[in-house]
């Protein structure tokens, strides 16, 4: 698909993938281990990323893909509005949100880019 052999190649899932760890880590501690409905919802929204990124890959047609990888931005969307509320709950440090904000951000800018080379390049 596209330019890439696999999904394994794409820049997006290798920093989905980390920030996935990264999540898991913030949330083992302090009052956020606690919280199992936002826990659990955070975790499941990092996941989603990559997961979508690969399913989308692994599908048939450019259009499938595209499709996959709008509700893989969406989840970075999702993740960035729980991390918001994590720091308002007193969860999560300001300066961990922020860099957990920032690489979901940059996550979303990649995932945008490759959606934007496939509606530009291929037509199912």
């Amino acid at each position: 698909m596209a330019t890439w052999k696999s999904f394994e190649q794409m820049e997006s899932w290798k920093e989905a993938g980390r920030l996935v760890c990264e999540v898991y880590k913030a949330t083992q501690q302090g009052p956020f281990e606690r919280d199992f409905a936002l826990r659990d919802q955070i975790r499941k929204s990092a996941i989603s990323v990559p997961s979508n990124i690969a399913e989308g890959f692994e599908r048939d047609s450019t259009k499938a893909f595209i499709s996959f990888l709008c509700i893989a931005k969406g989840s970075c969307g999702e993740l960035r509005t729980q991390l918001y509320l994590a720091r308002k709950l007193g969860y999560i440090q300001a300066g961990r949100m922020r860099d957990l904000v920032a690489k979901a951000k940059r996550i979303s800018r990649l995932i945008a880019g490759v959606i934007t080379y496939l509606k530009k390049t291929h037509e199912d």
